[in-house]
């Protein structure tokens, strides 16, 4: 839908400068997505650790005239002309008024659905059970946040039938907005549980939260068997109809009466309004069931024949609800998004590959099938996949499909090829030919996209080290909001990223606008300079013999010692460098490396002085050593009190501004009047709270699949040395990974365990180099399913709580020969 300029001032409230005449159909927040330039309206939103004002001036240049801002530029007449800037007194409260004004102009359904888990899967189920009968409109993946829900509700278009939207909170008072924009006719509250637990004082506290998105439903979807659920809806205020699902309730709205699982589906029998049915789904684990019965109530309320749900439940796709990057055949990267396919999240995986560290040197190739219930006239349909290729930089497009071939007249771009099947495709020169590019894939499953990937994907190791990135902004996000606004921050991304790959990181915290990226060692800096990686970036570790690297890559080291900077200033002399950054560590307690705080100073501080036109120090620093536990608090207030006095002693003697930081992950958040002018985040940028050994959002899972399963009888032995016996008959699973791949040997002969289909499968026998062996015995499960050996439902920290070691030895221990492949919700 398209909105004049003047109205959208109108709808929001503000203060127009310009008189530029403008048509909008597209919403930006953030400047890196840009696509359409002309009809795009940019929110400059300020955050916690950003402000999109910063970026009018680059958005400007790629073509952007609309702009809502806090502030209008000064002398924006000269500096944008023909430009129009709405001023209002808060621009995301401006989006999300925008969002509801136009969610107004629709009388359909509009499901909306909050929870802890399973949002965005009952989401993508709905949509794939009633999209063959209705023209349904959805939230982009996991689009549920204050941004995320607006930007949703705007895709919202006159074809639409039903709108399904998510919504997620992390604190008291988030949902009312959310509840005015969404406006949900049906409401759906799945389980409550830990996540974003943080800002509340009870999971009662979140559900009563969550359920404010209910408040002029019509009609409100809940499971009864939930005791913490069914005690905060009958306690809600709440006028429309309640629909209960209950397994255990005869009485309730829908009965499931009985759930078979077999082997590899499941089937669910139920009563609804005195009508018997059932119906079987393609999954076994219980949040699947869950989720399912959910989707179910929606189309028995909806009128949906429930003849035609339960064919449709047959067939129920996994969601997929990542893009994963795999490293493929011929020196190609692919980018698998296979599992749905509408223009949305085709625009969504476009500008995750456009961001893609390698792209800018490499051919872009779009694989897309055709696209189904958009409810478009098919040539504009493909006419507007065309013209977001072509804005999104896509160099080859592969067309599968016969409604893609009937319209490849509508794609503009050169390169362009065309196959009515997969096989098609397969059998072709241009298949076998794919060298050295980035490929995105993106189809609807049912035309079969996992046979190429199956053929393209490079054979690797089956065990694969999973890097969720935006977990990693998750964390990162976590703890800005416990920083000042001017607090800087630099990121660890050591030994190699904590395991999880330093380069991939790098990047994501780049785009993130982190203030410094620090490594070990001066080698791993060249590794970021060479895939694009442009930050500063400060080695904690600098050899004497890494100076001329450090120079040439401008990487800025850490110094400790007289020896060492006698030595960096005498090689930087030499090779003519000047005002060389350096970082001055001090020894305030760790006693492990850094200048005496009481008996260095004067000397530092004078040679500094003497050599300011070679090396120049551009902060000052030191490090906690108990800020994980109270028991060391008058220590750390020891050491902070011997920093503090020296840091300031060096400040004042330069002019310039010298950075001063001591508070790590732990101490941002246990010493918040202690952040200074910056703070170093480590371990909880990787997930893990060190003062309580919570994880805040996994973001690396280590996973394999079973090999081989056998059955073994009473008294016989699994593995070397005869370590492990059984006790009873028992089902033994060979999984490929071992102490080679970082599978500490410790963990063997039932000290640890797995996870087999959410169920727990302890160790048998000694682990070995390259395999270990697992007990399924009670465990449904067969040959090449998947194994987490931890991820999201097995934290990493029962692997190092079991060693009696931290969870950075965990992470910084799996080998390099175990395939990272990184994803983003």
């Amino acid at each position: 839908m398209t909105y004049t300029i003047e109205r959208i001032t109108a709808l929001i409230g503000a203060r127009r400068y310009g008189r530029t005449n403008a048509s909008i159909v597209f919403l930006l927040t953030d400047s890196r997505s840009l696509c359409f330039a002309e009809e795009t309206l940019f929110f400059a939103i300020k955050t916690m650790s950003n402000d999109g004002s910063r970026y009018l001036s680059d958005l400007y240049k790629r073509g952007v005239r609309n702009f809502v801002v806090n502030e209008v530029p000064e002398n924006y007449e000269v500096l944008y002309p023909n430009s129009n800037f709405l001023k209002v007194s808060n621009t995301l409260d401006a989006l999300q008024r925008l969002a509801e004004r136009h969610r107004d102009e629709f009388a359909i359904p509009v499901i909306g659905i909050t929870g802890s888990n399973g949002k965005t899967m009952v989401k993508e189920w709905i949509y794939q059970l009633l999209s063959p009968s209705l023209i349904v409109t959805r939230s982009p993946r996991s689009y549920n946040s204050q941004t995320g829900v607006p930007l949703s509700v705007w895709l919202l278009t006159n074809n639409t039938q039903l709108g399904v939207f998510e919504a997620g909170i992390s604190e008291p008072g988030e949902m009312d907005s959310l509840r005015d924009i969404i406006q949900p006719t049906i409401g759906i509250l799945t389980t409550i549980g830990d996540a974003h637990q943080e800002n509340f004082t009870s999971l009662e506290e979140k559900c009563n939260e969550k359920l404010k998105l209910f408040t002029d439903s019509k009609l409100l979807i809940y499971n009864e068997d939930d005791s913490l659920v069914k005690r905060c809806v009958e306690q809600f205020s709440f006028k429309g109809q309640r629909f209960s699902l209950s397994r255990q309730n005869e009485k309730a709205t829908l009965y499931v009466s009985n759930v078979l699982k077999n082997n590899t589906d499941s089937v669910i029998s139920y009563s609804y309004k005195g009508v018997e049915g059932s119906y079987k789904i393609p999954f076994i684990d219980e949040a699947s069931i869950e989720d399912s019965i959910e989707c179910l109530a929606v189309g028995l309320y909806l009128g949906i024949d429930k003849n035609a749900i339960e064919e449709r439940m047959t067939s129920l796709e996994p969601v997929a609800m990542r893009l994963e990057v795999k490293e493929g055949r011929h020196d190609c990267t692919l980018i698998n998004d296979s599992y749905n396919s509408d223009i949305n999240s085709l625009d969504i995986a476009l500008d995750f590959m456009s961001r893609r560290p390698d792209a800018k040197e490499r051919q872009r190739v779009l694989i897309l099938s055709d696209i189904y219930q958009t409810g478009k006239p098919l040539s504009q349909l493909y006419s507007e996949v065309s013209a977001l290729m072509k804005q999104r930089g896509v160099d080859q497009f592969i067309g599968i499909g016969p409604e893609i071939c009937a319209h490849q007249d509508c794609f503009q771009l050169p390169n362009s090829s065309f196959f009515i099947t997969v096989q098609d495709f397969i059998d072709s020169e241009l298949f076998s030919n794919l060298r050295d590019n980035i490929i995105l894939l993106k189809g609807a499953r049912r035309f079969g996209f996992d046979k190429i990937t199956e053929l393209l994907v490079k054979k690797v190791h089956e065990t694969t080290l999973e890097v969720n990135l935006s977990a990693l902004v998750q964390n990162l996000n976590f703890y800005r909001s416990y920083l000042k606004q001017d607090t800087k921050l630099v990121c660890m991304i050591k030994a190699n990223g904590y395991g999880s790959g330093a380069v991939e990181v790098a990047k994501t915290l780049q785009d993130h606008r982190v203030d410094y990226l620090a490594v070990a060692v001066a080698d791993e800096g060249v590794a970021l300079r060479k895939h694009g990686v442009t930050a500063n970036v400060m080695i904690m570790n600098p050899e004497m013999s890494s100076f001329k690297t450090i120079f040439d890559y401008e990487l800025e080291p850490e110094v400790y010692s007289f020896r060492l900077l006698e030595a960096l200033i005498e090689e930087a002399e030499k090779e003519g460098i000047t005002q060389c950054p350096i970082h001055i560590k001090l020894d305030t307690g760790m006693h492990r490396l850094g200048f005496d705080p009481i008996h260095d100073m004067e000397r530092l501080i004078s040679i500094l002085k003497k050599h300011q036109n070679t090396i120049i120090p551009r902060s000052v620093f030191s490090h906690f050593v108990g800020s994980d536990s109270d028991n060391f608090d008058d220590f750390s207030a020891q050491q902070f009190s011997l920093f503090d006095k020296a840091s300031k002693q060096l400040q004042a003697a330069f002019t310039h501004h010298i950075l001063r930081h001591i508070d790590n992950s732990a101490g941002i958040l246990h010493f918040p009047d202690r952040q200074l002018d910056m703070c170093r985040l480590g371990l909880g940028l990787y997930g893990i709270n060190s003062r309580d050994n919570q994880i805040i959002n996994n973001v690396c899972s280590l996973r394999t699949t079973i090999l081989q399963m056998h059955k073994i009888g009473r008294n016989e032995t699994v593995g070397y040395s005869r370590k492990g016996t059984v006790e009873r008959e028992t089902i033994v699973a060979a999984i490929p990974i071992g102490y080679a791949d970082g599978l500490d040997r410790r963990l063997g002969n039932r000290n640890c365990y797995c996870l087999v289909n959410g169920h727990k499968a302890p160790y048998l026998g000694n682990i070995c180099m390259d395999v270990a062996m697992i007990d399924v015995t009670d465990i449904p499960c067969k040959e090449g399913d998947s194994v987490e050996i931890f991820g999201d439902k097995l934290p990493v920290t029962v692997l190092s709580d079991t060693l009696g070691t931290i969870p950075y030895e965990v992470l910084t221990s799996i080998s390099e020969r175990v395939k990272r492949v990184y994803f983003q919700d």
